[in-house]
């Protein structure tokens, strides 16, 4: 039978028992179920995060697979929530993962209160909405969008995000690695928050690709709300 010190053995070596055993009682709502979605909810819930709270409405469509990596073609019409939850914990099963297959509107009226909140959407409106749950409840939250060639992403604490005007834009064209990439920087500064390490808190890191294929990192400080 499989233990927890042999399968975090290496995050073990990295950071100690201790904080191993800190990430495993910290729970994070994961908003969204898509390509950042499925990339946020596999890197940490394998990272030792001990609840994780998926929220999405939407079934898995054909033209999602090549890019929200929990999704094979077998899941066509599934709830995405409920397949991200069913893959996460079939890769680790010291991690506890709870679905609510509705919109981001339920799970304030339920008012869930996790330690970090994660936005994994395609919308500005659900973004204004977990900003104010989040302000309302004094949770931080990670930021994240993509679309084509280039996505940002910002740790959410005191900043405003009024800055972003609202529109009905939803993302076009997008490469499947772009996805994972900012997805894992999403989850990077995640972890690195709930294990207790230094986070840059409300910066915009830019990340996109110019014309040469040369990675052009940009940050923005946020002006506080």
């Amino acid at each position: 039978m499989i233990s927890e010190a042999d399968y975090f053995h290496r995050q073990i070596q990295l950071w100690g028992e201790q904080t191993q055993a800190q990430l495993a009682e910290k729970h994070v709502a994961i908003i969204g179920s898509g390509g950042l979605g499925c990339t946020l909810a596999t890197a940490l819930g394998t990272s030792g995060i001990g609840k994780i709270t998926m929220v999405d409405f939407d079934t898995v469509s054909v033209h999602n697979i090549h890019r929200q990596i929990a999704f094979t073609t077998e899941d066509e019409g599934s709830h995405k929530a409920e397949c991200v939850a069913a893959w996460v914990t079939r890769k680790n099963p010291f991690v506890k993962v709870e679905t609510l297959c509705k919109p981001f509107e339920a799970f304030a009226k339920a008012e869930i209160k996790p330690d970090l909140i994660l936005d994994a959407t395609d919308n500005l409106q659900t973004r204004y909405e977990i900003d104010a749950y989040a302000k309302a409840h004094a949770i931080p939250w990670i930021y994240a969008s993509v679309e084509a060639y280039h996505g940002q992403v910002c740790f959410m604490q005191d900043a405003s995000f009024g800055v972003f005007p609202l529109s009905d834009h939803t993302p076009g064209g997008i490469t499947a690695p772009i996805v994972m990439f900012i997805g894992s920087l999403q989850a990077n500064l995640a972890l690195r928050y709930l294990a207790g390490l230094s986070v840059k808190k409300d910066l915009l890191y830019y990340l996109s690709f110019d014309e040469e294929g040369e990675l052009i990192v940009q940050k923005f400080g946020m002006p506080k709300a």
